[in-house]
């Protein structure tokens, strides 16, 4: 890998704890121009870990952070996280820009009677900090 590569900006997009600078932070990477965003086609699936499921209609709010790409591969080399595989996906902006960003997820989907109640009232505590949508953070869980 150059040592461009290495220190190139990756826009990923966030949609679980992650979103909080504070968490990356402590993951070791360094979270850069933060912008709020959605992700349309998608619905958000929480069980032991969150993860995007393809859903016609559905709607993903997030943040996006640029990362580099040993940011990415340290954030998701972690034990666990290497379940995620990342996808090339568009959001919109809240300047209604659409980018491209990569999102990580999971490989395999939760099963239905999965789930963790301290993850999604930590998400909904996240969601709340950062001013998303009432509605969509009422439905989280």
């Amino acid at each position: 890998m150059t040592a461009s590569a290495i220190t190139a900006s990756v826009d990923a997009f966030f949609y679980g704890l992650f979103m909080d600078e504070g968490v990356l932070a402590a993951s070791g990477v360094a979270p850069r121009h933060g912008r709020k965003a959605r992700l349309e086609g998608f619905a958000l699936r929480i069980g032991k870990r969150a993860t995007l499921v393809r859903q016609a209609g559905g709607t993903v709010w997030g943040m996006v952070f640029s990362l580099t790409k040993v940011e990415l591969d340290r954030l998701y080399g972690a034990p666990g996280l290497e379940l995620y595989r990342p996808e090339d996906v568009e959001v919109a902006l809240e300047n209604r820009a659409i980018v491209p960003v990569v999102a990580y997820i999971l490989a395999q989907p939760p099963k239905p009677h999965e789930r963790n109640p301290d993850y999604v009232e930590r998400l909904r505590k996240v969601l709340t900090g950062l001013s998303f949508p009432a509605d969509y953070i009422a439905g989280i869980g």
